[in-house]
This record gives structure tokens, sequence and C-alpha cells, in this order.
């Protein structure tokens, strides 16, 4: 069975979200595939196409084997494709939020390819999981790590960047900005952060230096996977992360997705822009809140929905 979303929604206007690396724990979706036939589905497909069971890493764990890129990746784009069928299976269209952008956070970005056609679910999550792989290769060969800076002034932190050598790899909001490097760089630059002035600054638990130039090893692997993929014309726009400008052309696609590898995820100007568009009203689709909680700190006037579980889902229906 080959699974396709229909997007035949009527209801209000919103954007859709879906969450990147992070967002993972174990148990996702498991309640959805107890209780939705169209989530089942979709996880039954994805363990299908991948030659594994995904689910048994994600319902089960452990913990420190989901956290690994190659499951934690496929694993995310697996729970929120699980939302978005569950969701359009009990939502009448005239309920259904309709959505006029999409956009998703680093991964998240690919699930939003699924969402709007651009590749079927089997292809997308062959194209996540060697992703993963590459993405692994590139952290085990060039080590790093990264941090959030949150509450420093973008100028101060240029400057830090300067002199450390460090990456900005997610500008996430006005006040919290990620960034990567090498794991002694990223000592330093934390220590001048908290100098100059940040109000916290966080060492993350990742895997690697994600949205650095530590990252080029994965993007040659990453182009041949993607020409052998059979990309369509997105049929909503995907606000792209790079330059948080809407695509839909199948190229313009593909560059974007090379591109976001080693350089930063623009998630401000994605939310801004779809703001500046006239949208207010943002459906967050898979596990986690955090990028609800991003747009509310962007933009106070928005509203934000979260999609994770049955009860979620219905609650956008009663609401």
């Amino acid at each position: 069975m080959t699974l396709t979303f229909k997007n035949e929604a009527h209801g209000p206007e919103a954007a859709y979200l879906f969450p990147g690396q992070g967002a993972q724990a174990v148990g996702m979706g498991k309640e959805l595939y107890d209780n939705s036939s169209a989530a089942r589905d979709v996880f039954d497909q994805i363990d299908d196409a991948l030659g594994r069971s995904l689910t048994k890493v994600m319902f089960e764990g452990p913990e420190d084997e989901l956290r690994e890129t190659v499951n934690a990746q496929p694993g995310i784009m697996a729970a929120s494709l699980a939302c978005m069928s569950a969701m359009e299976q009990e939502l009448d269209p005239d309920i259904m939020p309709q959505p006029v952008f999409m956009a998703g956070h680093s991964l998240g970005e690919y699930t939003a390819l699924a969402v709007s056609g651009v590749l079927g679910v089997d292809q997308t999550a062959l194209l996540v999981q060697e992703r993963g792989r590459l993405m692994q290769e590139a952290c085990d060969q060039n080590p790093g790590t990264m941090a959030a800076v949150i509450g420093l002034d973008q100028m101060a932190l240029q400057e830090v960047v300067r002199e450390t050598g460090v990456w900005i790899s997610n500008v996430n909001t006005g006040d919290q900005i990620v960034i990567s490097g090498e794991r002694m760089a990223i000592a330093r630059a934390m220590d001048l952060c908290e100098a100059r002035g940040a109000k916290k600054v966080i060492a993350l638990r990742v895997g690697g230096a994600f949205h650095s130039g530590l990252m080029e090893p994965a993007r040659a692997g990453l182009m041949n996977a993607i020409e052998d993929m059979d990309f369509q014309d997105a049929r909503v726009p995907i606000v792209a992360n790079c330059t948080g400008a809407p695509l839909t052309d199948a190229s313009e696609i593909k560059q974007e997705l090379l591109s976001q590898v080693c350089n930063t995820v623009q998630w401000k100007d994605t939310i801004d822009y779809m703001v500046g568009s006239g949208i207010n009203s943002f459906v967050e689709i898979g596990p986690g809140r955090a990028l609800s909680g991003m747009v509310k700190r962007i933009n106070r006037r928005a509203k934000t929905s979260n999609v994770t579980d049955l009860e979620s889902i219905l609650k956008l229906r009663r609401n």
C-alpha cells in the first residue's frame, strides 16, 4: 500500500510545523499505534520500507538506542507522519486546519516532504534513514557538540563565533541561538558567552555539531541519495530552513536539503515569513512542544496547537 496524504482540509487556515531531532522519547507514537488504524498503517509501512522494526525501538527503547541519529531521525518522522494520518482520519475536512504553508525544523523539513507530496512515505523514510547514517558518520569523523545561548545580543555572539571558530547552527528565536563546533571550541565559546552577558548557556546532549562545517562529509552521500529519489513539486509551499522563503519547485527543494546540512536553520525567519504572510495559527504535528514554544516567543499573538496523540486530535475537533 502507498500512503498519500489527501490535503483536502477546508478548516481554518494554518501553518503545519514538524519537529526535529531532540523531540524523541521512548514510547512516542505507541498510543496512536494502538488506537488509530491510519497511524498504524504509517508505522507498518515505514517498518516495511526500512526492513526493520523501527517501531520496536520507538515504543520500547532503550533510550540510548533511540537517541542514535539513525533511529531518532526516522523515528521522529514516523511519529509525525502517524499523527498527520490520524488527524486526517479523525477530523472532517471542514474542521481540519487548512495548511497554507508547511515548515519543519531541520529533520522536520523531511517530514514536510511526505505531507506536501514531494516524496512518498517509503522514499521519505529511506532518505531520512540515510541522512541519519551519513550524519552519524560525519559526527564520528569530525567529533563535535552544540550549545544553546539565551539572551545574548547577536552582534556579541557573532564576535564569539569569530574568536572561537564555532558556527551558528540554529537561530530559533530572537534570544535563543544554538552554536556548533569542536568540543574545546564550544567550551571556550560558552565561557565567552557567559562573560559577555548571556542569560543562560546550555550544553546540549547531542551526538555531533549539526548544521556546521563539521557535517561537510555527509553532503556528497546525501546528494547521491537525493538524486535517487523521485521528487515532485510540493502541493503546499515549504518554507525553507536556510532562507525563510517558500519553496514548491522540486529542484529548489533538493538544493535546500543539501544546503541545510552545513548551514544555519533560520527558524525565526521561517516563522516571521509566515506571520508576515497573514498566518497566525500554527499546528505542531509530532512529538514534543518545542516548536510551539518558539513560535510564542517569536510572536506572542500567534495561536498554537499540538498534535501528539488521539486526545490532542479530538481536542481540535472540539475547538
